[in-house]
């Protein structure tokens, strides 16, 4: 469905950092990074698509976070989508809500909810059982 999402940041080191830290929880990998234009990649398996990038807005200005605007990484368990937030938390994330059932949204959803440290809101969500 997807070919790429880009993630606008204003510090790309900062937030490379983050990124370089959460993506391992995920087992996503690192596909580029040029801190040169800045821009990091990083690809889902089997690959090479969808990427997920960030970077400053190609058009010069200044990177704004989204309200209502939230990207969602799937997490292949519970326990995944715990340590994704506690290491989002501890690269400096904000919560937005602490993983959990989330039922209103179907019987095993499994979620957690964080800002980067842009201000952009990412999930991670886990869909099975226990």
């Amino acid at each position: 469905m997807f070919s790429h999402l880009f993630v606008g940041v204003v510090d790309f080191e900062r937030a490379l950092r983050f990124y370089r830290a959460l993506m391992p929880v995920l087992g996503i990998q690192e596909r580029f990074c040029d801190p040169g234009r800045p821009w990091a990649g990083w690809q889902s398996e089997p690959g090479p698509r969808p990427l997920f990038l960030i970077g400053t807005p190609f058009d010069g200005f200044q990177h704004a976070a989204g309200n209502g605007q939230m990207v969602a990484f799937l997490g292949d368990q519970r326990s995944t989508v715990d340590t994704a937030y506690q290491t989002a938390l501890s690269h400096g994330g904000t919560s937005e809500g602490a993983p959990g059932l989330r039922p209103e949204y179907h019987e095993h959803y499994y979620g957690a909810y964080f800002r980067d440290t842009e201000g952009n809101k990412i999930c991670v969500a886990c869909h099975r059982a226990e």
